[in-house]
């Protein structure tokens, strides 16, 4: 099997989408010149995760940019293009397959030359499907094998896939939300079974077992959506390039496997805890002789309660999982990013972490060694711990303050609040600010007022401030996230709180009750390099 790295292409910008079509119409060449459709898909995958989870504007980079070389192929109407045109009919999105067939159905009336083995792009069927898992339950590494079908059993979907074997073998990273994040392709079937087999004998922290193709299927999609809803809004996909690269390979052979199953569940999951079952843990840990030498019970205890949300809310219902890459998830990323902790709770959660360790990791059955390493996973966090968490207070911010604004402490939420609200100390007339408490619509209500005291003649006042209510309440919630996005770009570019504000308000009343419509104009708005304001 030829190896499909040895294309890279650069992603279309913004000024020559059409320069790089063109560019990789004439690396279509090659697909002429190959002998396998497995090499071709995998050719072609390769040009289609060249913009893959990229922001474009103008629209989803799929449409815009997948679509648009879809037109481009169709209108050149050469052998390669009618030959990427047929593989992209396997691999595109539903709207890129629909308009390639298409497409590639008038050039094959046209008479346009095609490879033979083009009748065989995705005639693969299913043929085993295994998952390697750690018994950390961090991670599950799905192995999917396929075959084609020969020329000769095309009209005969009963005959065994026996052509090109090759296996699909994609990461799930339950530490990142399950989603996936590796994905590749192997046809050393034989030696990668083989390999994966005497790992698991060699090493008692993995298991290797057989997984119904169905269940194959539902995990990898639900994972495959995970990584989608991942990344975009201006942040990076957390995947690797070769995720990248095989992702509309994967795609299309996911959905050759056979549907029907749920999702098998992660390692060491459990029935859902609810808030009496997760007080009954925390009080459970509390008593345990892991907790008997915390020295700040309170503290401890609210500590406990961000690990057992942490796990039941971010891992799967998995409160009593530990590993060392969960521990400094959460100490080094989840806990700086999204929960206000008080002086003692900063001080207290490393240790209340380690504790929680040492009275899980039996429950998991964790051999001694696995627990060891967890713990020394979480002292060697400790110190970063001081540096990655940023109280608010620091930056010169009041802690009472700071709690109204925070009143249910999630910290991610600080900026986008004290943007809608950011007069919340002094006296404004005979009005007292710090009385006011913004999560209370009726505060909200007099806060939004206060801020329009040089507008209160114009004529259309309440329905002006309806809609600067309706834009704080949405920035209070984060809902959608793609709001606040847009606010941060145009500020970003000098533009002035309450202009911004205005943009915002003038998205949302003219688009009205349409979410999917709502996020689109925003996501373009943010793209603009100088908005008109």
């Amino acid at each position: 099997m030829s190896d499909p790295h040895r294309h890279r292409y650069r992603a279309p910008g913004p000024e020559s989408p059409e320069a790089v079509f063109a560019e990789m119409l004439v690396a279509a060449r090659e697909l002429l010149a190959v002998r396998s459709p497995l090499d071709a898909e995998l050719m072609v995958s390769d040009m289609l995760g060249a913009w893959w989870g990229q922001r474009v504007r103008g629209g989803d980079v799929e449409q815009v940019l997948g679509e648009g070389l879809v037109d481009y192929a169709a209108k050149a109407g050469t052998p390669a293009a009618l030959t990427l045109l047929i593989t992209i009919a396997y691999l595109g999105t539903s709207r890129q397959a629909a308009k390639a067939e298409g497409a590639a159905l008038a050039l094959m009336e046209s008479k346009v030359a095609r490879p033979r083995w083009v009748e065989r792009v995705g005639a693969v069927k299913p043929v085993e499907c295994f998952v390697s898992r750690d018994a950390y339950g961090d991670q599950d590494t799905v192995v999917c094998t396929f075959a084609y079908r020969g020329e000769d059993a095309l009209s005969d979907p009963n005959t065994p896939p026996t052509e090109d074997p090759h296996a699909l073998v994609v990461v799930v990273d339950y530490n990142l939300r399950g989603m996936a994040r590796d994905a590749w392709v192997s046809s050393q079937v034989d030696k990668l079974l083989e390999q994966a087999r005497a790992e698991a004998e060699a090493n008692p922290m993995l298991r290797f077992e057989p997984l119904e193709p169905q269940q194959a299927r539902a995990l990898l999609e639900v994972a495959m959506k995970a990584t989608r809803e991942s990344g975009g809004r201006g942040r990076p996909y957390p995947v690797s390039d070769s995720y990248r690269t095989y992702h509309a390979f994967a795609r299309a052979r996911v959905k050759a496997l056979p549907p029907g199953r749920k999702r098998p569940a992660p390692l060491y999951s459990e029935a859902p805890y609810n808030r009496e079952r997760r007080a009954m843990l925390a009080a459970e840990f509390l008593a345990s002789d892991a907790a008997e030498q915390l020295s700040d019970p309170s503290a401890a205890s609210r500590c406990a309660d961000h690990i057992i949300d942490y796990g039941c809310d971010q891992d799967f219902g998995r409160p009593l999982r530990v590993s060392p890459t969960k521990c400094e998830t959460f100490l080094l990323d989840w806990l700086p990013r999204k929960v206000l902790l008080s002086p003692a709770e900063q001080e207290a959660m490393p240790h209340v972490l380690a504790a929680w360790v040492r009275f899980a990791a039996p429950r998991m059955g964790l051999p001694e060694h696995a627990v060891r390493a967890t713990l020394d996973a979480v002292w060697e966090a400790t110190a970063k711990f001081t540096e990655a968490y940023r109280d608010p207070t620091t930056f010169g911010l009041d802690r009472s303050l700071v709690q109204r604004l925070l009143p249910d402490k999630d910290l991610s939420a600080l900026a986008r609040r004290a943007f809608a609200f950011p007069y919340l100390e002094g006296v404004r007339g005979t009005v007292i600010l710090d009385r006011l408490n913004p999560a209370d619509e009726a505060d909200r209500r007099i806060l939004i007022e206060l801020d329009h005291l040089e507008e209160r003649h114009r004529p259309d006042l309440h329905e002006h401030l309806a809609w600067h209510e309706e834009i704080a309440k949405r920035l209070w919630d984060g809902e959608p996230p793609q709001l606040w996005d847009a606010a941060q770009r145009l500020l970003d570019l000098g533009h002035d709180r309450h202009d911004v504000l205005h943009v915002l308000i003038e998205i949302a009343e003219r688009i009205g009750d349409h979410p999917d419509e709502l996020i689109a104009a925003l996501d373009e708005i943010a793209d603009l390099p100088d908005p008109p304001l």
